[in-house]
């Protein structure tokens, strides 16, 4: 039972997380260096892309903005810019061309402009996925120190969420699921005693009549 219970308990913990990880925002400190359009063939990693922009047909074939930006040591960071809609996750985005005539709007400026992009999502080259961005705020500098605190409460809220559904299981079960088991074990001790006894009794039997049997021979036939 111990080792069932990792086997189980091991994949959920890490499902849970990286389903935790894809789904809460996220925060990047970058530079905006432009945008972009591109149309795109939503093929076998259609799970990681939003729905089209809200109010336009579903299509599987595209037109999807990206907003390319850089992080402070200099390597590439991009960004798909779409509508969430009404679907999962619920951010109720419907601002895309907003968030992108922003983004156009920032790398006009003069000097570095850094921002923070609140984002969801993976970035996975392999499969050609893109984090989601959501919002852009304007930051003092690349040193910005962003602390997440919807994802620490949330995360807070959820743990206390899962040791009360724990204890609420467990108090189930002690009540409810352990005099039963109880109760079964011991009609099976019961059951064993009774079998032990009657196997005991059995063999007495057995025996004595067996003497008898060779007393009886050895009275006619000595």
């Amino acid at each position: 039972m111990k080792y069932l219970k990792w086997i189980i308990g091991v994949p959920l913990i890490v499902v849970v997380v990286a389903f935790l990880h894809y789904t809460l925002p996220g925060r990047d400190v970058v530079r905006i260096v432009g945008t972009d359009v591109k149309r795109m063939d939503i093929g076998s990693s259609a799970f990681f892309w939003a729905a089209p922009d809200a109010g336009t047909n579903p299509n599987w074939t595209r037109d999807v903005r990206f907003i390319s930006t850089v992080w402070p040591n200099g390597k590439p960071r991009v960004y798909r810019n779409e509508d969430t809609d009404w679907g999962w996750p619920p951010y109720f985005k419907f601002d895309s061309s907003n968030i992108t005539a922003q983004a156009q709007d920032l790398v006009k400026k003069e000097g570095d402009v850094w921002v923070a992009v609140t984002h969801y999502g993976w970035r996975i080259e392999l499969f050609t996925i893109f984090p989601n961005a959501i919002d852009i705020d304007v930051v003092e500098g690349p040193d910005a120190l962003l602390i997440p605190w919807f994802n620490i409460l949330f995360v807070l809220v959820l743990a206390a969420l899962g040791m009360l559904v724990l204890k609420t299981v467990s108090a189930f079960k002690k009540r409810n699921i352990d005099p039963v088991v109880d109760s079964i074990d011991g009609f099976m001790d019961d059951v064993g005693d009774n079998a032990e006894q009657a196997r005991a009794h059995a063999t007495r039997r057995a025996t004595e009549a067996t003497s008898g049997f060779r007393r009886w021979l050895k009275r006619w036939f000595g």
